[in-house]
């Protein structure tokens, strides 16, 4: 078996990326952690992951923001919010991984799977009609995930069309999406307050 170092520079870390992290709901206390591992612990889907929950807090704080974002972990986890519940210091780490996946849908370079595009797909319906048309969205997410993703889904759609929830040309819509649209423009419209620091001054190393 050969082994593989991969040494990356100060130069090319991105000293900015936790500090975007940390603006955004949820992120706030990141600089908070004191590296424990007690989420990578407690988490039932760490076995899982290319990067356990303390090494993507412990990345995020160095700047590593392209191994972040292209790591599988944020996608595996199942927002059982066991790591924020058993965290000594309180930091919500499941809403972390929720930042990095908003953050990593932004730049289509660090797609991962097909969540991403049902997660597009899903916002942008609701978004413009205030709520799901289960048929429009799937034709959304196998436009953008491919043949073989969409030919599994086929299965799926099968026993939808038996049960009448696709009908191709109906278009579930509220009321009044725009009051919705105006709520969340209020909500992306909200300034977060200024990153922490936290009382633990820089950030942590990364360990293995």
């Amino acid at each position: 078996m050969r082994l593989v170092k991969t040494v990356k520079y100060e130069a090319d870390l991105d000293a900015t990326f936790a500090e975007r992290v940390a603006a955004q709901p949820g992120g706030e206390r990141i600089w908070d952690c004191i590296q424990c591992g007690t989420c990578s612990a407690i988490c039932p889907v760490s076995l899982y992951m290319d990067l356990t929950p303390r090494r993507i807090v412990g990345m995020v704080r160095a700047g590593f923001r392209d191994e972040v974002l292209n790591a599988v972990s944020p996608w595996i986890c199942t927002s059982c919010y066991a790591c924020t519940v058993e965290c000594p210091e309180k930091i919500r780490i499941t809403d972390i991984m929720y930042v990095i996946k908003r953050m990593a849908m932004k730049e289509s370079g660090h797609h991962r799977f097909v969540v991403p595009a049902i997660e597009e797909a899903f916002v942008a319906m609701v978004r413009k009609n205030g709520r799901l048309t289960e048929s429009r969205m799937g034709i959304k997410v196998a436009a953008k995930s491919g043949l073989r993703s969409a030919l599994g889904m086929v299965p799926i759609a099968w026993k939808l069309w038996r049960k009448g929830r696709l009908r191709l040309l109906r278009v579930e819509r509220m009321q009044n999406p725009e009051s919705l649209r105006g709520v969340l423009a209020a909500v992306e419209d909200r300034r977060p307050a200024p990153p922490r620091t936290g009382s633990r001054g820089s950030p942590a190393g990364v360990k293995a």
